[in-house]
Order: C-alpha cells, then structure tokens, then sequence
C-alpha cells in the first residue's frame, strides 16, 4: 500500500526560518508561491529580466529577482519552468549558485529522472507534485480545501529531506487532502503515460475519431458535437464521483450495456498494444529525448501539428456552439 501522510505528519516548523526560492511563476509557480505566502513562509520568486510575470508576482506581494539571485538566496528552490527548459536553466543559472545543503525541488520528476538536472550530492532533492492545475491548486487553498499530491525524495543529503518536502507539501495545501508517497521514475512515467494514452492524447483522439465517423456516416456536426464531446463532461464528473460502477448506476441501462459490450470493441487489444509500445517510449527514455531534440530544433514538427490541431471540424463547430452557452465561460486560444 502506498504511504499517504496529511496535516498532523507534516510540520511547517521544518521550514522555519528559510527562504523559499520559486524559479517560475505560471500556472504552478504562482500557486506554489501564493499558497506559501499565506502559509507564513519567506517567497521568492526568481524570473528572468524580461519576463512578463514579474509585475504579476510583485502585484501579488510577492519579492522578485533574477533566477540566479534566487538560487543564492534559497534554502529551498523550487523548480516549476517547463520541463524542456530546466536542464538548460538549472546548468547556467542554478547550479553555479546552489547552496550546499540547500534542498532542490520540482513539481515533476522529468528532469531529475531523465537526467536533463544531475544535483550535485550535497542538497537535498525532493518532489512536491500537486495533482490539480496551478489555478484550481490556487481555488481549493483559498476555499480552505487543498488537492491532493505527491511527494518524493529521490536524495536526502542532510537527513531532513522527508520533512521538508511534507511541510513543503502543507505550505501549499495539500496535506489536507492527503499527499501519497512515490519515487521520481514511478511519478514521471505514470504521469506522461497518463497524459499521452488517456487524458490529452487519448481522449482528444477518441473524441475526434467519433465526431468524424458521425458526420461522415452522414449527421449533423452540431449533433455529433454534443454526442461524444460535450456531454463527456457529465460523465466524467460521474465517475470521479463514484468510479465506473457510479457511473453505470447512473445512466440508462442501454447505454450501460452498449458500454459493456461495445466498449471493448473499440478500446480493444490492438489498443492495448499501442499503449504497450507507448509506455516503453516513456520507460527507455525515447520520448523525452524526442521531445528534448524538438524543442532545441525549433519545435519544426509540433508547431505544425499544433496548428493543424487547432484548426480542426471540431474545434471550428465547437466555438460556434460554445458561444450559445455563456455558462461555460468559454475560452479560445
């Protein structure tokens, strides 16, 4: 069983008197330093000169400074940049001015697992990853909630890093919750396997190979549109609730049997195979040196495929439909 650890195993005294450097200040960093602000810690922010989020941070009380100042400074540094940068910006900025003892942190193990950030073996490394977005981390800490998170030690140099990362964890909220015990390689491949197979690649494919074979067997894409992507929400909620046996409870008993006998014609073994494969991309390291390799070409392949994305049938009818319900607060990028 996992080891899960909430309010009363975490102590906020194991960061009394240090200074918590937050290197990035989007949709983590902000929470993260927020969230420690209005815990009583010592935040600050490291940013490089030109960057627009230092008015954000300042507006917010929040001290700023140049990312290798922070570093300096820090008894504890938080790395929350994206994940392709880090290597590049923890060799040149913060590795020369880490201090020895110092504990290095991250949100997600990327780095430290594929080895784009070697620390070196006196400073503490530890992981504090809240399992929300930054801006929904944020919301549940002002609501007095918390989400929950993960949290790793992958080097414990001065024998304290387990309880710094959980008064860590506490000072951002998510103790409330419950934060559950990992390692870096369980958390980065889970979590990348997670996105590509089932939360981002996944389901935007499954949606969009839906919609398509809808409208090409010849209805609507308004009506299309509503069938496989907008009520996917009703029913996601639903089995967050009260997992898939909620769910089934839940709608109609035809489409709980369609569920249980066309479901698996569609996610079937092929499928599985393809996951197989995917998930060794992940644990050889072939896809984080694919993803290394496009961003220092100049991301020629994903830019393509983004716009392309972007301009798809779906997302074109989806605006349109969008735009007839001002509930949804609606977003375009």
């Amino acid at each position: 069983m996992v080891t899960v650890y909430y309010d009363k195993d975490a102590d906020l005294s194991a960061l009394a008197g240090k200074t918590i450097g937050m290197v990035g200040y989007g949709s983590q960093g902000h929470a993260h330093a927020l969230n420690l602000k209005d815990s009583g810690q010592n935040v600050i922010v490291g940013l490089y000169p030109e960057s627009n989020s230092r008015a954000a941070a300042q507006e917010a009380g929040l001290q700023v400074a140049d990312v290798p100042e922070v570093a300096r400074e820090a008894d504890v540094l938080m790395v929350v940049i994206p994940d392709h940068i880090q290597g590049e910006i923890y060799r040149q900025e913060i590795s020369p001015n880490l201090k020895s003892g110092a504990a290095l942190m991250f949100a997600h193990g990327f780095s430290i697992h594929y080895k784009e950030v070697v620390p070196p073996p006196d400073v503490d490394v530890m992981m504090v990853a809240p399992k929300a977005p930054g801006h929904r981390m944020r919301e549940q800490f002002v609501d007095g909630i918390g989400v929950p998170g993960l949290l790793a030690v992958h080097q414990d140099a001065t024998g304290n890093a387990r309880q710094i990362g959980l008064a860590y964890a506490k000072g951002v909220g998510c103790t409330k919750s419950g934060v559950l015990e990992t390692t870096f390689k369980d958390e980065t491949e889970s979590d990348l396997f997670g996105e590509q197979a089932v939360l981002c690649g996944g389901i935007t494919s499954l949606i969009n190979t839906a919609f398509e074979t809808l409208v090409e067997g010849g209805y609507p894409p308004e009506i299309a549109y509503f069938e496989v992507l907008h009520e996917m929400k009703l029913i996601v909620d639903l089995v967050q609730q009260g997992g898939f046996n909620y769910m089934r409870y839940s709608v109609s008993d035809t489409a709980e049997y369609g569920d249980l006998t066309r479901g698996p014609r569609v996610i079937d073994d092929h499928v599985k195979d393809n996951m197989k494969k995917v998930l060794a991309d992940i644990q050889d390291g072939t896809f984080a040196r694919e993803w290394i390799t496009e961003n220092h070409e100049g991301r020629p392949r994903f830019r393509p495929l983004r716009e392309e994305a972007r301009g798809s049938k779906i997302h074109e009818v989806g605006r349109e439909l969008r735009a007839m319900m001002p509930w949804l607060d609606a977003k375009e990028v």
